[in-house]
């Protein structure tokens, strides 16, 4: 039996790939001396939200949690006892609810979102990003870009060594993450607008292109 003969060619996929989808990001935060007023705080505010976005066409749950978490809020005192040191005690107790909403991008009501949110009594903190909302068929572009450059490549080094390239034998492909987001506007605070104004943002936001690469490494039988 012949032994086959091979050659081993790793491929680079590059490509740019333009988001489609818009991903609000929104922290509610505060704290009260008791943890029960703590929790009724935090729910009472996110139901102001979920009003607020419903008013803008969003399905109530629509607004998603990312994480919620509640903290307690410590001192550092020195006891009245002689020769007393010091001890940590308790003061109350403080929340942060992040969430998201994601919809399809559009300037005008990106711009009416962030209005309200900025003019919101619950004076979120919030950021927006930019994704791509079917990655599959990314990957899948990026994965034939990256087996077509191995090809290329696999030609130019038969024909330069005077053999013939022949079929696939295997294929290595990491499929590891690939990050199809882009967050231009982070770390917006409450920034209430003068009385009168109009109540939306006149926003022009065009996100860059999202520009990706992975390899792949085929196994070639040569001739």
């Amino acid at each position: 039996m012949t032994d086959v003969r091979t050659i081993r060619v790793t491929g680079k996929g590059q490509i740019k790939v333009k988001p489609d989808m818009t991903r609000v990001y929104v922290s509610l935060k505060g704290s009260n001396p008791e943890y029960g007023e703590t929790l009724r705080i935090s729910s009472e505010d996110t139901e102001r939200l979920r009003e607020l976005l419903a008013g803008l066409g969003f399905e109530r749950s629509d607004l998603k949690t990312i994480s919620f978490d509640v903290d307690a809020k410590r001192e550092t005192y020195k006891t009245r006892k002689l020769g007393g040191g010091y001890q940590v005690r308790i003061v109350g107790y403080e929340f942060e609810h992040r969430m998201k909403v994601e919809f399809e991008s559009d300037n005008e009501r990106l711009g009416k979102i962030l209005y309200a949110l900025g003019n919101s009594h619950v004076e979120p903190e919030f950021s927006v990003s930019f994704f791509v909302k079917d990655p599959e068929i990314v990957r899948n572009e990026l994965l034939a870009a990256a087996v077509v450059d191995s090809k290329k490549k696999a030609l130019v080094m038969t024909q330069a060594a005077g053999v013939t390239l022949k079929d696939v034998q295997n294929i290595d492909y990491s499929w590891g993450q690939i990050k199809l987001e882009v967050q231009p506007i982070e770390n917006v605070c409450y920034a209430p607008q003068a009385e009168g104004e109009s109540e939306s943002y006149d926003l022009n936001i065009e996100p860059t292109d999202i520009e990706i690469s992975d390899t792949v490494t085929i196994l070639w039988e040569i001739g």
